[in-house]
């Protein structure tokens, strides 16, 4: 059996619809893989300076940072 020449307006909006939402489908993937690739050509990331931590330079070294008020420090093992 052939399909009509002529489809219902039903089926040639939902043709439509469906082409439409097809090609923003690529578009939208194209975008997200230029994006990835600008992203990944900046080189690996690295952890944020001991500043951005609300840490000073001598906590650095051990990168933790400071406890919360009303928490017990627990020392560290002899």
């Amino acid at each position: 059996m052939t399909e009509p020449l002529n489809p219902p307006q039903g089926q040639a909006r939902g043709r439509w619809v469906a082409i439409v939402t097809g090609a923003l489908s690529i578009l939208i993937a194209m975008a997200y893989l230029v994006l990835i690739t600008v992203l990944d050509s900046r080189g690996p990331l690295l952890p944020p300076p001991p500043e951005a931590l609300g840490l000073s330079a001598a906590d650095a070294g051990g990168a933790v940072a400071a406890p919360s008020p009303g928490f017990a420090t627990v020392p560290p093992p002899d």
